[in-house]
Order: C-alpha cells, then sequence, then structure tokens
C-alpha cells in the first residue's frame, strides 16, 4: 500500500486496478503515509492557510425529489423557507465584517428564485463587496441562466454531480433527472468561465469502489477547481432513513487520494464531515483540506435547511460559528486566511 500511494504522491495517477486497492483497504499504516502526503502537497501549494466560506441557505423549497435528501419535493414534513433579498443582504454584511471575503448562496432548486431575482442580488453583493468571490449552488439551470448570473458577477459554482455511473445515479434520484444532463450544465459552467465545483456523496446506498472511481476519473476529465465529498449521512423523511451512513475512514482516504490527485484544488473539510465525528473538520484539514464553510444564514432558519439528520452549527449565531472554527482551524495546526482564495491555476 505505501509503495502505491507514493506512486500516486509522485504521479497524480494510478491504474484503476491500483485505486480500488486504495479505495477498500482500510490500513492505519497507510492512512497515516496518505495523509502525510496530502497535507505536504495542501501546504506545498497552500501553506497552512484555510479559506473561509460564508454559507447563505437561500430556501429550503425544491423542486427535485432526490432520494436521500431531506428537502425533496416529497417530504411533507419539511419546514419550508426563502430569504429576502434584504435577508441575504444582511448575511452577506454580517460575514464581511467577520472576515469573511466568498459568499455561497445555496438552495434548492426553486422557480421563485428566478434569473432576474438572483441577478440582482449578485448585481448588489457585487457593488458592495468588489473584493470577494460570489459562489453559486442553485443546481441545474439553463446555459443562458448561468451566463446571466456570470455577467452580473457570479466567480463561482458548485454542482456536485453525485454520481458519475449512470446506474448509481438512477439508484440515487428521481425518473426525471439525468446524468447526462448534470455533467453538461458543469461542462456548460466550465465554458462559460465559473470555477467549478463538482463532488460525491462517500457510502451512498448502493455505492461500489468502482463507482468512486468512475467519479474520480470524471473529476479528470472535467478538471474542476473545486472538489466537495462528504459521507452520505441519512435523512429521517426519506427513502434512505434505514440506510448504513458513509464512514469517517473512507472519506479521510478519499480526501487523500483527491489531494494527491489534483494538488491545486480548492477542497472543504465539509459539515457533513464534522456531523460524523466531533473532529471530523480537523481530520479533514490534516488530509488535504483547505477550505471550511461556517454558516451565514439566520439562526432561525438554519434548522429548515435539513439536508440530513443531525446536522451540527444550526443554533449558532454567525459570530459563534466563525469563533469556533477558528479556534479548531488553528488548534488542528492551520491558519484563517482572510481572502478571497481562489485556486491556484
Amino acid at each position: 500500500m505505501t509503495e502505491l500511494i507514493e506512486k500516486l504522491y509522485r504521479t497524480s495517477d494510478l491504474s484503476d486496478a491500483e485505486l480500488k486497492l486504495l479505495i477498500v483497504i482500510d490500513d492505519a499504516d497507510a492512512a497515516e503515509l496518505l495523509r502525510r502526503r496530502a497535507d505536504e502537497v495542501r501546504q506545498r501549494h497552500y501553506g497552512k492557510k484555510v479559506f473561509l466560506r460564508g454559507l447563505i441557505e437561500v430556501s429550503s423549497y425544491c423542486k427535485n425529489d432526490c432520494l436521500y435528501c431531506g428537502i425533496r419535493r416529497s417530504n411533507k414534513d419539511a419546514d419550508r423557507y426563502r430569504l429576502t433579498r434584504e435577508q441575504i443582504m444582511l448575511c452577506a454584511e454580517s460575514g464581511y465584517e467577520l472576515g469573511f471575503r466568498t459568499f455561497v448562496m445555496q438552495g434548492g432548486e426553486d422557480s421563485f428564485f428566478t434569473d432576474d431575482f438572483i441577478c440582482g442580488v449578485i448585481s448588489e453583493l457585487r457593488g458592495k463587496y468588489p473584493d470577494c468571490a460570489i459562489t453559486l449552488s442553485l443546481g441545474e439551470r439553463s446555459f443562458d441562466s448561468y451566463r446571466r448570473m456570470k455577467e452580473a458577477g457570479a466567480d463561482r459554482y458548485l454542482l456536485r454531480h453525485e454520481a458519475a455511473d449512470e446506474e448509481l445515479y438512477k439508484c440515487l434520484h428521481p425518473a426525471e433527472m439525468s446524468l447526462s444532463h448534470r455533467k453538461q450544465c458543469l461542462f456548460d459552467l466550465r465554458e462559460l468561465g465559473y470555477q467549478v465545483g463538482a463532488g460525491f456523496m462517500v457510502g451512498a446506498p448502493y455505492q461500489t469502489a468502482d463507482h468512486i472511481i468512475a467519479d474520480l476519473r470524471f473529476l479528470q476529465e472535467l478538471k474542476p477547481q473545486m472538489i466537495g465529498i462528504g459521507p452520505f449521512v441519512p435523512h429521517h423523511s426519506t427513502p434512505f432513513a434505514d440506510e448504513k451512513g458513509g464512514t469517517l475512514g473512507l472519506t479521510l482516504r478519499l480526501l487523500g487520494i483527491l489531494r494527491l490527485m489534483f494538488p491545486k484544488v480548492l477542497l472543504p473539510a465539509t459539515t457533513a464531515l464534522g456531523t460524523i465525528a466531533p473532529n471530523g473538520r480537523e481530520l479533514g484539514l490534516q488530509t488535504g483540506c483547505n477550505v471550511v464553510m461556517p454558516n451565514l444564514s439566520p439562526v432561525d432558519v438554519r434548522k429548515k435547511y435539513d439536508l440530513y439528520d443531525n446536522k451540527i452549527c444550526t443554533g449558532e449565531e454567525a459570530a459563534e460559528c466563525r469563533a469556533c472554527l477558528q479556534r479548531r482551524i488553528e488548534a488542528a495546526g492551520y491558519e484563517v486566511a482572510v481572502e478571497r482564495g481562489d485556486c491556484i491555476e
């Protein structure tokens, strides 16, 4: 195993068979070597900097019915909300004062958020905070919609592909959604000049090592600037309520593999990772991650953006979230960077 890790460290690639061994074998010595090599590579390119992304969860309405998601349209128990333009701007104002230089507007695929509405918010943010990056995570939209938002001032777009294998994608999503359309959206975003983020769940129902290899190969094809992965965490009001969640060990192995395969990528230590283990985000930072995404959403709506069970940081004010994460980042041996934190090309 150590030979495979060293080969991946030197070349940033392995054969499918070699990747499969790294994915499936849970070996403590190999895990530690992978962690050290991943940390070495991230520090070579980014030093000890950890970039903060201020997350503004704008809507818990969604037209889609993904089988794993707590805000799926058929979940009649979901507590729905939408932020107003004024609320979004107040979240950004608070975030800017706290040192955030990237704002991430994330939400379900909600038809209320028309291009006119979103572009208006983007333009206001761009005018008020010219030194900040504006990131969107609003699902699948048309090429023209993405173009308009880019022209309004958006910099980045996050759209997890979720599963690069056709059959697995169908197992996780309703029939009206298609992997080919999801991939086309990602390539449209690249064509328009966005900094693009893709990614997948770790330990999703029906997922195998071969499926994960397909994800890694798709990411090599897409060449995104950001890759977001996190463990699958079941939600009690979905068809996958009784499925097993993704594990800490496999998630950390894949973070290390991703850092070695994509040395310059922006790689978040996700909230889901912190949900399945109290020190999950710190372990992620020590295994190649260089981004965290504290929540700037109003406290009274945080519990309503309920993608999975036991989500952390739903009761904290933005300032509490920011201070807590800074302590955790510094305790893990890194430092908060008050800057946009663009991907090194």
